[in-house]
């Protein structure tokens, strides 16, 4: 007779360190054992959760301390894990719980999204170990700070496929960007009747400062519409633009309908005319693999804060023949070559146009963010978040009373993984209150800085859930109930 004695250690163990002693005695057939799982011994994280592995061993009936015998180990085929499951422990902020004790699910990214740890830890590096101001000193502190804060730029470059890294300009923001193309090119190359072509799906940001540069040159915005399908008409798009047109200003993806224009054609379409093109890549460059000179755009914006880099930095690429005939945007210490007492002479792109102490810290973060997203992969990145967000909408569309808007999801139309909408009789400011308070689930409402296009609608509002790669279809089903109770509490008072 034999017996099998299996020893094993604690589950706090590590993997490595579990042992297992057999002592033949007795006949015994299919023994099952049930292991810690990995995640147990390695990361006893709570917040992850993982299957637990089943060991099988079978023995022959007639086994002997003396007769050869073979065990068979069988381990079935973990399930595939979803890019958001394998991101989510980078982001310590998602991992808590908010109001009444409800885990926090995070569906406001179009906003701003979260920051991994590996770029929290570059900006408390850079203030632990080199803070110093750059471009000024020959010190080693202020050395290492010019080296990493021009190595982001590089990042950056190369990150958008820009040809050089002098065509990277640091702003605050893509506002500023804007603003800066707006007052550098814009009042410099405009002239009365002039026409700036725009859609009318823009984000504030690129209609507000065409408003007064046209007041100050007497320039006319030609405003673009929607289709039936509510994204902007490319085909009228292409009728606007004639001999007349200088300037056109389009966003890449919408962050309002989730649409996606043709950048490429659009920027052909406005070159055949002698026009330039600046486009907003603030919901694209997080979510995308953007080429600019596969584009061939001349300015592009976008946000630090949105592809999980820190606030207070964004950046414009322009090319390089355009950076170098614009005059300065803002005037005193960096951006200049000599200064005298009746003039001054200006230094060369880049720095002409970042005047005064930038944001070090932020740009050195950025550049820690694009190394993040660079290991994962933007195509990786982007299949991902199209499942994601082709998920979203179908759950969305199903619960009675919702209304998305922008066009639908299907093989020829690409949308963003975003989905801005409105519930039958309730106000999209209270969903997303009782969706925040009752079960922790962060979505956006308002006009999203784009009123002409609310109005356009015939909205003053909308909710708007989106989602980033760390998002999972958990996420969505958490939010799909969540509104689910929502509708339900506010109808039981009608």
């Amino acid at each position: 007779m034999s017996v099998v004695v299996f020893a094993l250690v604690s589950a706090s163990c590590r993997l490595s360190e579990l042992t297992q002693t057999a002592i033949t005695m007795r006949t015994m057939e299919g023994v099952v054992l049930k292991l810690p799982s990995f995640s147990q011994l390695i990361n006893p994280n709570p917040l992850i959760s993982r299957t637990s592995l089943k060991f099988r061993f079978n023995f022959s009936k007639s086994f002997s301390s003396s007769s050869s015998s073979t065990a068979s180990l069988s381990v079935p085929a973990a399930a595939p894990v979803s890019l958001g499951h394998s991101t989510r422990p980078d982001f310590e902020i998602l991992h808590q719980k908010v109001h009444n004790g409800s885990k926090l699910v995070y569906l406001d990214n179009a906003a701003t999204s979260q920051k991994p740890s590996a770029v929290i830890d570059a900006v408390n590096n850079y203030y632990r170990s080199y803070n110093s101001n750059v471009h000024r000193g020959i010190h080693f502190l202020s050395a290492r700070a010019t080296d990493e804060y021009e190595m982001s730029r590089k990042k950056v470059a190369a990150f958008i496929n820009a040809s050089e890294s002098s065509e990277i300009v640091f702003t605050r923001n893509a506002t500023e960007a804007i603003n800066l193309v707006a007052y550098s090119w814009g009042i410099s190359n405009l002239k009365p009747k002039d026409e700036i072509v725009v859609t009318i799906a823009e984000h504030h940001s690129a209609i507000v400062p065409w408003q007064l540069v046209s007041e100050k040159t007497g320039a006319v915005l030609k405003f673009v519409s929607l289709t039936e399908d509510e994204v902007p008409d490319v085909k009228m798009l292409q009728e606007s633009i004639s001999n007349k047109t200088k300037l056109v200003v389009v966003h890449h993806v919408s962050n309002v309908l989730g649409s996606v224009l043709p950048i490429k054609d659009i920027g052909e379409w406005a070159h055949d005319v002698g026009a330039r093109i600046v486009v907003d890549a603030c919901q694209s460059v997080p979510h995308m693999v953007v080429d600019v000179q596969n584009l061939g755009v001349d300015f592009l914006v976008a946000s630090s804060h949105k592809m999980c880099g820190p606030t207070g930095v964004g950046f414009l690429y322009g090319k390089s023949e355009l950076l170098a005939a614009m005059p300065p945007f803002l005037g005193g210490g960096e951006m200049i070559s000599d200064v005298f007492l009746d003039h001054s002479t200006y230094a060369d792109p880049p720095s002409r146009f970042e005047a005064g102490t930038p944001a070090i810290g932020e740009a050195i973060g950025l550049g820690a963010a694009i190394d993040y997203l660079s290991e994962i992969g933007m195509q990786k990145i982007h299949d991902y978040e199209v499942e994601l967000g082709n998920y979203l909408y179908e759950k969305l569309g199903a619960v009675a009373g919702v209304r998305i808007y922008g066009p639908a999801p299907s093989e020829t139309v690409d949308r963003a993984a975003l989905c801005s909408f409105n519930v039958e009789g309730l106000h999209p400011t209270d969903i997303a209150t009782f969706l925040d308070q009752q079960h922790g689930v962060a979505i956006r409402s308002g006009h999203h800085c784009a009123q002409p296009l609310h109005r356009y609608l015939g909205i003053n509002a909308s909710a708007r859930a989106s989602l980033y790669f760390y998002n999972t279809k958990e996420d969505v089903d958490d939010f799909v109930r969540g509104l689910v109770d929502t509708i339900s509490f506010f109808n039981s008072f009608k």
